[in-house]
């Protein structure tokens, strides 16, 4: 499970980092892309009993 972990904790770091740039560039389309991507994300963590702070 820790290698789960940490692979599901980078994809949610990444994904926010993508979603931040998104917003920044004021690209309406990859920002919603990354917001369901993340909720996906949290959607597992939280399923597998993995902490996130949101």
């Amino acid at each position: 499970m820790g290698e789960f972990k940490a692979e599901i904790k980078v994809r949610i770091n990444e994904t926010y980092r993508s979603l931040q740039s998104a917003q920044a560039a004021e690209d309406d389309f990859l920002v919603d892309t990354h917001t369901s991507e993340l909720e996906d994300l949290y959607r597992i963590a939280a399923r597998n009993g993995i902490e996130t702070h949101v």
